[in-house]
């Protein structure tokens, strides 16, 4: 899979450009500041339907301009296809493949399958652990679209379970009406058993999506950091129950009985934790609460892994990511985004990485300093500098 051509209006920086692109690397390079972050950020708002660096799409459109659009041609396999995203903030975006308008954006989901490295997925190791879950549903999301609705089937129900448990009081409401306590006891058993459906749904898949990561995370993470691990990934649920290893069972005899087993088990958790959510007027058991727990050497790397550590492992979990999607039967690489990542690393981290992702369909690679790239990633070279692009040859 790769991009054959990337066109952007009033996206960020850019008033208008249009770019064609080939298989293989190409290299946009340029000082700080002048638009070649919003290159890759755009290529994987198509992939996602999300920037990885603000939590809404204002900030995207450029300063002046009332609606940003976005658009690129795909080829993968033997198809190709045309999307066209138009962002406008305030009110709902439109996306078209193919010229045919979607009822919802995230049917174009899948489209185009990306991977970004970026300067902000030192997160992963040191941030939140959001930033993990984060990263966990949006690669499920990738490998299976579908995923895409059951994630916002959980949100919806939490932030409606969540709003009735802050209602609980007494407390006076705009109209003047006491909700009690006892009136929202009443309604939170129904509750229960949507967030407990939403919720077994999403965290079986995030626990069968560890345990396929898992070697892949191993690996990767060998590979950049020359043998100065081992690292592990698990996943921890934030109420008791099982969670194991399953990568061995029959994906379509076992969902349905998993699933089954985790909604019994979130219910029983809600039960037990009722009153403090009560008090507290939060949801305190569920996937919005679970972790990724990473380790280096047998002790979390939050805290303990070094910088190099944890620069390796969160590349570890990129490349991890890659292979993943790269895997199975029909399944085409994805388009690798490699946003100033080299800067960061040191020169053995920067020619173990440019090893492994060498052999991609399509790379992108932004960076301030040429010299940044190692060698072995020669390629298309364009220059970035006040929102145009400029050409100026081949590097082989």
């Amino acid at each position: 899979m790769h991009l054959t051509r990337l066109a952007l209006e009033d996206f960020r920086s850019y008033p208008s450009v249009d770019v064609a692109l080939q298989p293989g690397v190409t290299i946009f390079s340029g000082p700080n500041g002048e638009g070649k972050t919003n290159l890759v950020e755009a290529v994987d708002y198509i992939a996602t339907l999300a920037s990885h660096r603000v939590a809404h799409d204002a900030p995207l459109v450029r300063t002046g301009a009332e609606r940003a659009i976005i658009r690129a041609n795909i080829r993968g396999g033997a198809r190709d296809a045309l999307v066209e995203i138009e962002l406008n903030p305030g009110r709902a975006n439109r996306v078209r493949l193919n010229r045919v308008p979607l009822a919802r954006p995230r049917e174009v989901l899948g489209v185009l399958r990306a991977v970004l490295f970026a300067p902000e997925d030192l997160a992963l190791v040191k941030g939140d652990p959001g930033d993990r879950r984060r990263f966990l549903d949006d690669l499920l999301v990738a490998m299976a679209p579908r995923y895409a609705g059951v994630r916002a089937d959980y949100d919806r129900v939490l932030r409606q379970r969540t709003a009735l448990l802050k209602s609980a009081g007494p407390k006076a409401g705009r109209s003047g009406k006491t909700v009690t306590r006892e009136t929202v006891m009443n309604t939170l058993d129904v509750w229960d058993a949507h967030l407990a459906r939403a919720g077994a749904e999403l965290l079986v898949a995030r626990e069968h999506l560890v345990a396929a990561l898992r070697p892949h995370v191993e690996r990767a993470y060998t590979a950049v950091a020359a043998e100065r691990g081992p690292a592990t990934i698990e996943y921890r649920r934030s109420f008791g129950g099982e969670s194991r290893d399953r990568s061995g069972e029959d994906e379509d005899t076992g969902h349905a009985r998993r699933v089954s087993a985790a909604a019994g088990e979130l219910r029983a958790a809600l039960a037990e934790v009722r009153e403090s959510e009560l008090d507290r007027g939060v949801c305190l058991a569920g996937p919005h609460r679970d972790e990724l727990d990473l380790a280096v050497r047998g002790l979390p790397a939050r805290g303990y892994a070094s910088h190099g550590e944890s620069w390796s492992l969160a590349l570890a979990l990129r490349l991890a990511s890659f292979d993943l999607l790269r895997g199975g039967p029909g399944r085409e690489d994805p388009v690798l985004l490699l946003d100033d990542v080299f800067t960061e690393l040191d020169a053995g981290r920067r020619d173990r990485l440019a090893a492994l992702v060498r052999g991609a369909e399509q790379v992108l690679v932004t960076a301030a300093v040429p010299a940044d790239v190692p060698p072995l990633l020669g390629g298309a070279r364009f220059s970035v500098s006040g929102g145009a692009l400029a050409p100026y040859g081949d590097a082989s």
